[in-house]
């Protein structure tokens, strides 16, 4: 039996009955420029505009204030305090809610059923984690704060400041340091062959397992933030990128022999930071969308809107990209599935396989699907440390962040999922009152949408978050927007880049072959 969509509101109905049909019509609009652009704008405006545009009136500075929640100076300045949507919770609310551990229970896989997408492939979920990890970032010593620059900057490449930046550049053609192994160019080891920390890395963080095998250690890499060696996808990622800059920097420094270092490295970075931008808004936000219209990174066409402002992470965005269901148990490398936790610290497996392969292996494999009883073992966890931090936080219940959303609010259970194993579990676990049911639960809860790779709710709060925060980059704002900043060069590969798979048979080095590069599967990409 499908999900109840009664309450879901007839303007929402009938815009996605309209996205999800005609498709003559929207193939006709994509081919006329302008008909296009306009188009782009009003529906980008219009997922923005499904909730209050920043900047928020509230922070998570304040939150062990048990009165009224109210802004300060600091809460709307102070970015080192994460943003929230909403104000708090009343205590008594979060006071109500059920046992953390019986929550974690209806997010748990059982054994040997994980449950797999029927649109996304494993390169789908390798994106989202190293490409969110650069801006979501809760501070360990404090669930209030953040470390992020709150910009999508490429930091898992980069670095988070300037300290780490200069350690990972080679300080010669603007490149990053890099090594070759067997013809194949990988961010270099950050340890010596004694097991020392490189002196020149010293001060570039890295996280790894206590327990990791002195053969894995030894083969970590040198990347901008300290959880890039933490699994084989965000590794991939990291050094296809990597390539793509020191490629980029090899062809202006062709064009311009005059530029010295530091101009030729800027050029390639503000390059490779805009193709990311343009691969999140034309690939990504595109494959999870279910919609005939593809949307385009035009931000011209926004300079003039409320919206545009200075980026600032939510707690409520952080939260909500928790999807540990896209996750399989196993992961097919070289036509051999291998246990997932194998993938985790094992950097042999990207230099034996090499780039074009395993981006190949991730498209041709179907990822989790985001929704309870999906979330494998090895991330419970994880799972139970959101669930706490969501209640630290104080969020407000699932239903009053469908009202901020511009959704109604439901009144049964079988209008979150008409599956009846999750409505039985939501009914048990918050008395049979719909309004008790806690966010982070009902994010996930609800089915994913037809044709689509995520839930509704979380659907919309990506669309209003995503979208406010990748089209205002600094650079691409209205002065800087242009080929100066790029060069020709730069501006030229940017125009011409439109997929993932563009930037890996680029980057093949030695290797010559083909391979199928995407987070759609080919089954579903050829429908």
């Amino acid at each position: 039996m499908g999900r109840s969509t009664e309450r879901d509101g007839l303007r929402n109905q009938l815009e996605t009955f309209a996205l999800t049909s005609f498709s003559p019509i929207w193939k006709f609009i994509q081919g006329v420029p302008f008909l296009e652009q306009q188009v782009n704008r009003f529906l980008i405006n219009s997922a923005v505009y499904k909730a209050r545009v920043r900047p928020h009136p509230f922070s998570l500075l304040g939150l062990e204030s048990t009165t009224s929640a109210y802004s300060s100076w600091e809460s709307l300045t102070d970015r080192t305090y994460t943003a929230r949507h909403l104000p708090p919770a009343e205590p008594a609310y979060t006071a109500s809610l059920p046992d953390i551990e019986k929550v974690v229970d209806v997010f748990r896989r059982p054994s040997n059923n994980e449950r797999l997408s029927l649109k996304s492939t494993l390169l789908f979920s390798y994106f989202a984690q190293w490409f969110t990890d650069g801006f979501l970032r809760t501070d360990r010593r404090d669930f209030r704060k953040n470390t992020s620059n709150h910009e999508i900057d490429l930091s898992p490449l980069y670095g988070l400041n300037k300290t780490i930046t200069e350690a990972l550049r080679e300080k010669v053609r603007g490149r990053l340091r890099s090594q070759l192994i067997e013809g194949e160019e990988f961010p270099p080891f950050y340890f010596d062959e004694n097991g020392q920390v490189r002196p020149e890395f010293v001060n570039v963080p890295l996280f790894y397992e206590d327990n990791l095998p002195a053969e894995r250690k030894r083969k970590l890499f040198a990347m901008g933030t300290e959880r890039a060696n933490v699994q084989i996808g965000y590794v991939m990622l990291n050094t296809l990128f990597l390539r793509e800059h020191n490629r980029i920097c090899s062809i202006l420094r062709e064009s311009h022999p005059d530029w010295d270092d530091e101009r030729l490295f800027q050029t390639a970075r503000n390059t490779v930071i805009v193709m990311i931008i343009r691969i999140a808004v034309e690939e990504y936000v595109n494959h999870i969308a279910p919609y005939h219209f593809k949307f385009r990174a035009q931000p011209q066409s926004f300079y003039d809107q409320r919206w545009y402002r200075n980026n600032w992470m939510t707690i409520e965005f952080n939260l909500l990209y928790r999807w540990h269901g896209l996750v399989t148990d196993e992961v097919l490398i070289a036509n051999e599935m291998v246990a997932a936790e194998e993938t985790f610290f094992n950097n042999q497996l990207l230099i034996d396989r090499s780039i074009g392969p395993l981006f190949g292996d991730a498209s041709l494999q179907a990822s989790g699907d985001v929704g309870l009883f999906n979330t494998p073992n090895i991330l419970i966890e994880t799972e139970r440390a959101s669930i706490r931090l969501s209640r630290l936080a104080r969020l407000r219940s699932y239903n009053e962040y469908r009202e901020y959303c511009n959704y109604p609010k439901v009144t049964d259970f079988n209008q979150i999922s008409g599956d009846s194993e999750i409505e039985a579990a939501l009914r048990a676990l918050y008395g049979g009152d719909v309004d008790r049911v806690e966010l982070y639960v009902g994010l996930f809860a609800e089915d994913v949408r037809p044709s689509s790779a995520l839930p509704p709710l979380i659907g919309r709060m990506v669309g209003i978050d995503a979208f406010s925060q990748a089209l205002t980059n600094p650079l691409l704002s209205e002065h800087v927007f242009n080929e100066f900043t790029f060069s020709a060069e730069g501006w030229k590969t940017i125009k011409d880049t439109n997929s993932l798979s563009d930037i890996v048979h680029r980057n093949l080095g030695n290797d010559n072959g083909q391979y199928f590069v995407s987070m759609t599967q080919k089954a579903w990409a050829n429908t």
